[in-house]
């Protein structure tokens, strides 16, 4: 998401890529899920790495500086795809999305995690897809089954527990704040999904991407100016940089372009199911290095979450027959 991560559903994948998957799927764990398994720990360990940017750097100056940088990276590397970009009108309107879906998004992101522990922020974020799944039906634009809402009603309870359990943290009502804004956030990136999925359709993916995160690195660099000019820039260290670094180029920039190989290679419900790994990594992590012991309601809440990812895979998903007279 990228919250940190991009959280994607099938919703953000060009059918191109998802018809070549179908066609020539590999047998065998190889380099493509070995490069998925990477992606996964990249997003997971990226949640401890941002905790310990902002020791170094306040929310906002870290935040503009990272997806500046990324966005940079990604335009270059977007340059070199052999495919015609979108057509002017599908620019504007993409790059207006991008202020929701990297722009707004990333705001609510990062000021929740100035307030609550990595682990929190990853268990929230993973459950993403039932909001998805969620506004989806709202906007009639799927039709979900009864097993595939069992599976979001369990992710919502594991969310509850997640963000209830904030309270027993030394930040109090602080990291409930944190949670909420990261849960808001999390929404926010749902509607953006939904509303990206026609682009998809007829658009390269790492077009799509560029275009957007370039404008909610626009709004992200703009807001988080005043930031930057109070910022002493010569004590941010190496850590902050490296901080930097690590969740412009890996997080933001490699594991997308691993994502994009699954999906093209895997097909994107494989692919997926690597990056359900993000949370359990980014638990592990901030265990071991910044010493966040897991509660009893959080391990709950993961096991909610996780299990309701689990039951939404098997379960089927329909357009919605208003969604269908539109594509007619």
């Amino acid at each position: 998401m990228s919250s940190l991560s991009p959280v994607r559903t099938r919703a953000a994948i060009p059918a191109s890529a998802a018809e070549a998957a179908s066609t020539a799927a590999p047998q065998g764990f190889g380099a493509t899920d070995a490069g998925l398994v990477l992606m996964a720990t990249i997003w997971g360990v990226n949640y401890s790495v941002v905790k310990a940017g902002l020791q170094a750097m306040t929310p906002l100056s870290f935040t503009g500086v990272r997806m500046v940088f990324a966005s940079v990276v990604l335009f270059g590397i977007a340059s070199f795809v052999r495919a015609e970009w979108p057509n002017r009108r599908d620019i504007v309107r993409l790059l207006l999305l991008g202020l929701l879906g990297n722009g707004f998004y990333q705001l609510l992101f990062i000021s929740g995690m100035a307030r609550t522990r990595a682990g929190v922020a990853a268990l929230i974020v993973a459950a993403g897809p039932a909001w998805i799944a969620i506004l989806s039906r709202l906007l009639g634009r799927e039709r979900v089954s009864r097993l595939g809402w069992a599976g979001i009603g369990l992710q919502l309870i594991g969310v509850l527990c997640v963000v209830g359990s904030t309270q027993k943290f030394d930040g109090g009502s602080d990291g409930l704040l944190g949670a909420v804004l990261i849960a808001t956030g999390s929404i926010a990136w749902a509607l953006y999904s939904i509303l990206l999925q026609p682009y998809t359709q007829r658009s390269n993916g790492l077009h799509l991407s560029a275009l957007t995160l370039a404008s909610g690195a626009a709004m992200m660099g703009v807001i988080g100016i005043p930031d930057m000019l109070r910022l002493d820039w010569g004590a941010v260290g190496l850590t902050g940089w490296g901080a930097v670094a690590y969740s412009a180029l890996l997080a933001m920039v490699v594991a997308y372009l691993l994502f994009y190989r699954g999906v093209r290679i895997l097909g994107p419900t494989k692919t997926a199911m690597y990056g359900n790994l993000q949370p359990i990594i980014a638990i592990a992590v901030a265990w071991i290095l910044l010493h966040e012991t897991p509660t009893g309601w959080q391990l709950l809440g993961a096991a909610c979450i996780m299990g309701g990812l689990l039951v939404s895979r098997t379960a089927k998903v329909r357009p919605a027959p208003e969604a269908l007279e539109e594509a007619a």
